[in-house]
């Protein structure tokens, strides 16, 4: 491997010189970004080292902070699709609604509670989308029109995060096309970010629901958030929610 003689071992691992020679850096500069010198670092050296260190993506992440820098978005080819365990999760906060969405919105996982309460149909793929253009979904929101601004400018948040991603542009162009609202606060080029927010749903045979909504992004699984709703205490929301999906689980009388 053409790495420095350095004599007899005393703990396992690799030099801090043979590290320095797998990177290709210099042992002095090396030594210096050990002891957390002043000195520019690229991402290119960075990466050599990971590569040098086989760390795994966390710790590759983790280096760059170290090093004053913003960790690399992960690369789609890195995303791990959901799992049972955590369709396991969302099916087990029902009846509470619950639903994973990936970096372009698209929804990877949707627990039953979310399709009865927020109208989810076969059609609903992406959450922009249907926010904009599924009409039982505009009509059940209480608020609608004062959420909209803000889901726009989340989404426009999101893409900015992947300036190389020709997907987000796609998406927002082919909606803009059918939703008259969305082009309008697309041209704005708001960008928010928005971990949590308040949903008042009117739904025709629960009556009003009010919930807590938390985004939580999955480290395991990169670009991917998943999105819990907890009924808002005081309101009777909880009360009112099991009762309906209760009776959704009761088989319709046959004639």
């Amino acid at each position: 491997m053409g790495l420095p003689e350095a004599g007899r071992r005393r703990t396992p691992g690799l030099r801090r010189e043979e590290v320095a020679v797998l990177a290709g850096v210099g042992v002095s500069w090396y030594t210096w970004l050990e002891q957390g010198r002043d000195i520019k670092v690229s991402g290119e050296v960075l990466d050599a080292l990971v590569r040098a260190l086989r760390l795994t993506r966390v710790e590759r992440a983790h280096l760059y902070r170290l090093a004053g820098l913003n960790p690399p978005q992960a690369d789609p080819s890195d995303r791990v699709p959901v799992g049972p365990e955590l369709r396991r999760l969302i099916d087990a906060w029902s009846p509470r609604p619950a639903y994973v969405r990936d970096r372009h919105w698209d929804f990877t996982a949707v627990n039953d509670a979310a399709r009865l309460v927020f109208g989810y149909g076969d059609t609903d793929h992406n959450c922009l989308v249907s926010f904009f253009t599924n009409a039982r979904y505009r009509v059940l929101h209480r608020h609608w029109a004062d959420l909209a601004p803000d889901v726009a400018a989340g989404f426009r948040a999101d893409a900015a995060r992947y300036p190389e991603d020709p997907e987000f542009d796609r998406i927002a162009a082919d909606l803009a096309a059918v939703s008259p609202e969305f082009a309008e606060l697309w041209e704005r080029h708001d960008v928010g970010e928005h971990t949590s927010a308040v949903k008042a749903v009117d739904h025709p045979e629960a009556g009003l629901l009010e919930f807590e909504a938390t985004l939580l992004p999955l480290p395991e699984h990169p670009g991917q958030s998943l999105i819990l709703h907890h009924p808002r205490s005081g309101t009777g929301t909880e009360e009112r929610l099991a009762e309906l999906v209760r009776r959704s689980l009761v088989p319709s009388p046959t004639g």
